[in-house]
């Protein structure tokens, strides 16, 4: 077994999660050691830039000195606890304090999970527990969009709006997935944007009198949606839809977990597309990839009405061993600091700019179609015809193969669907950036030219 290559202990004893399978028994797994800054290195020695960010999460690179710190020094001061039994560490306490101070609202309540998938699943069992509780246990529904993506727990998957969940037998029943408000792919011939918002608001009010408003739980939305393909939503459309929820008391919950702590170029996604939500799922960045870790964040209203369904019975049942782990709260204390007040997020309103002009000289390939993003979260979409918007032929794999073509050259970026996506550590320099627009451009050219 020692005589086994890295490649191969990888294929023979792992289950590989969200992999293009054809092009790990072609190519071979990639096995990271160690990283430096926005740099990982493998075991054969070979540096990438990892344009993105290990998973959009390792915001401040993959060695920051202050949160390494921070997490020997909670360790040995106190390596693990839970917060059940109205027991939990300081820098728990000192987390929710923080989150609470730096959140849209003036007061609320925080729980935590152990990721964003759990912290979407703890929100939807919340809010069937409140609701039940305010007697209307049929108030069950969620609703979500199509390209959305919330998690992979048998609940957090039925909220996420993607063909692959039915091999599971996923969704489950009273999830309920709307227009995905992506107006370049499904705004309708002659349709403005503005009139494509007007009818996903349309769409979602007849949505709710059809289900019926007292069966619905939430609306779950990423201000941006991301593994659905860097998704910005349409001209207007969280005002467009703020107040029909509010209309039928339906709560808003606004998903966070790649958005939040500085991605869109605020500290929420909510703030850049200036909607106030009833609740907020927060994870990635919390602790820039460091610790694992995912939080609810309940705003005022949503906190007391379930504060007072627990009181009423005397305990909120859910919660998890590792829940408020006082070394990943340390750390994601560290890592507010880092990105709020070090200069990270500063970097990101200082460079996205030139960000988005660097894609947008690439995007004038012919094979893109779109360029879309904000912040540091970006999409370029390959299409075989740029005037019809007409795809690659999917037996090409087109966006693996710009993937697998940009990791030839030292740069990891991430394919979905027939887009490349990019969301860099904040952390970036001009010249790092200026390194990963030649290698992706380099890498596109190569690969249209072979399937064009």
């Amino acid at each position: 077994m020692t005589d086994l290559s890295w490649e191969q202990k990888a294929d023979d004893f792992s289950l590989y999660g969200f992999t293009d399978l054809p092009s790990v028994h072609d190519r071979g797994a990639v096995v990271v050691t160690h990283g430096e800054g926005p740099y990982i290195f493998d075991t054969k020695g070979r540096k990438y830039l990892d344009a993105n960010s290990g998973l959009w999460n390792m915001v401040a690179g993959f060695d920051h000195k202050g949160l390494i710190e921070a997490a020997q020094a909670q360790y040995a001061r106190f390596p693990g606890y839970h917060a059940f039994f109205g027991r939990m560490s300081d820098q728990t306490v000192l987390l929710s304090e923080k989150l609470i101070e730096v959140s849209p609202y003036d007061r609320g309540r925080v729980f935590y999970t152990n990721s964003g998938s759990e912290a979407n699943d703890t929100m939807v069992k919340t809010l069937w527990f409140l609701h039940a509780a305010e007697g209307k246990p049929q108030r069950r529904k969620i609703l979500t969009r199509v390209n959305a993506y919330h998690g992979v727990t048998a609940v957090s998957a039925s909220m996420t709006g993607k063909p692959y969940n039915s091999v599971f037998g996923l969704p489950l029943p009273g999830f309920i997935h709307l227009t995905c408000p992506h107006y370049w792919r499904f705004g309708q011939d002659g349709e403005t944007e503005e009139q494509f918002t007007a009818r996903l608001a349309a769409e979602l009010e007849a949505t709710i009198i059809k289900e019926g408003p007292d069966t619905i739980a939430a609306f779950f939305a990423e201000p941006v949606m991301g593994a659905g393909g860097v998704i910005p939503p349409s001209k207007g459309y969280f005002q467009a839809i703020a107040p029909i929820l509010k209309k039928y008391d339906i709560p808003l919950i606004s998903d966070e977990v790649i958005c939040g702590f500085g991605r869109t170029g605020n500290t929420w996604g909510c703030e850049t597309y200036d909607f106030m939500p009833d609740a907020i799922i927060s994870s990635k960045n919390l602790t820039a990839g460091f610790f694992p870790m995912g939080a609810v964040i309940l705003g005022p209203e949503l906190a007391d009405r379930v504060q007072a369904a627990a009181e009423a019975i005397e305990e909120f049942p859910h919660g998890f061993t590792a829940s408020g782990h006082p070394v990943g709260c340390a750390i994601a204390l560290k890592a507010i600091d880092v990105v709020m007040n070090e200069g990270l997020a500063d970097n990101v309103n200082r460079l996205s700019p030139r960000l988005e002009a660097g894609l947008a000289q690439i995007a004038q390939n012919p094979n893109i179609g779109e360029l879309r993003g904000v912040g540091y979260m970006w999409a370029l979409e390959a299409v075989k015809d740029r005037a019809t918007k007409t795809p690659f032929d999917g037996s090409l794999s087109v966006s693996e193969r710009i993937a697998n073509t940009c990791t030839d050259m030292g740069l990891i970026c991430r394919p979905l669907g027939q887009s490349i996506v990019l969301c860099p550590p904040f952390i970036l320099t001009e010249p790092q950036m200026d390194e990963m627009f030649e290698k992706l451009e380099k890498a596109l050219k190569k690969v249209f030219a072979e399937v064009a």
